[in-house]
């Protein structure tokens, strides 16, 4: 298959060995009542297997409405998964499946959701610090509170559960460049990701609409780390693609995102970053 097959939304990619996996949300029906997630492989980032079937949410109790955007990260010797589930209350949370290889099968692995109970989270990513210590990064949904807010919560040293209380970062009404809306419309937030740059600047890529349009946006910690004052940096796409995550391929630093943002019709797609330092920026006539 190449990627103009497969027909995915938030798509991740991780590297393990000189083998490519890559994991996203089954697109039909946005998401919704679709059963799990499958995971497709490569070793070129050209040509990928058929999907597989790596996580059963029908058969482990997970099918109750979302099925939405898989991440993988290994952490020591095992491989986690971050997915968005709706839970028994009807609110959506993320949870933390594992595996002992990247195409699983994955199982459920906490016990409850590791957002809060009350409150609607998805779209969960991990984020080690420079201590090794690990935090959950996610976005509290505007559904519920309207202007959607980006957070992040401590990890249990096992990845089970949150221990403190979760931390605001930012909210969709934040950036300087955001839109304008009259009181009562929604401020979206999803697909935060954490990444590092060359000079040791810490960024957290995230997704937002901007004059009607799907965007992949980009701030930076004052500080260096999760617990700095984050500053909008100017977004990175603003024509109908977002939701992305960062890997490396070779000496190539790549952005995977999904586009269009259109039910049935989204794909995954790479574009070749530079990382300036600074920050990071889309070259010209990068990968595709």
């Amino acid at each position: 298959m190449k990627l103009s097959d497969i027909n995915i939304r938030d798509p991740f990619v991780l590297k393990e060995g000189d083998t490519y996996y890559l994991y996203g949300t089954r697109a039909r029906n946005f998401g919704r009542d679709t059963g799990g997630f499958d995971v497709y492989i490569s070793k070129d980032l050209k040509n990928w297997s058929d999907p597989v079937t790596c996580f059963d949410s029908q058969m482990n109790g997970y099918n109750r409405e979302v099925n939405w955007a898989p991440e993988v990260h290994k952490y020591k010797n095992a491989f986690y998964m971050f997915a968005t589930f709706t839970r028994e209350n009807g609110l959506r949370g993320v949870f933390v499946l594992k595996s002992d290889c990247p195409e699983g099968p994955f199982q459920p692995y906490s016990e409850k959701a590791v957002t809060p109970e009350t409150w609607e989270c998805l779209d969960g990513t991990l984020y080690i610090d420079k201590e090794g210590e690990p935090y959950l990064v996610f976005c509290h949904e505007h559904t519920q509170i309207v202007d959607g807010t980006v957070c992040y919560v401590k990890l249990s040293d096992d990845l089970k559960t949150a221990v403190t209380q979760p931390v605001v970062l930012f909210s969709g009404s934040s950036p300087q460049w955001a839109d304008v809306k009259p009181d009562g419309e929604h401020y979206i937030t999803d697909g935060p990701f954490m990444y590092r740059t060359r000079t040791g600047r810490l960024l957290l890529i995230w997704s937002t609409f901007i004059h009607h349009k799907y965007a992949q946006c980009v701030a930076a910690s004052d500080n260096g780390e999760i617990d700095g004052r984050f500053i909008h940096l100017p977004p990175l796409i603003t024509d109908d693609g977002g939701h992305g995550m960062i890997f490396k391929a070779g000496k190539k630093l790549i952005l995977t995102f999904h586009s269009p943002n259109k039910t049935g019709h989204e794909r995954p797609v790479f574009r070749e970053l530079e990382d300036t330092g600074n920050s990071i920026r889309i070259k010209q006539n990068g990968l595709t």
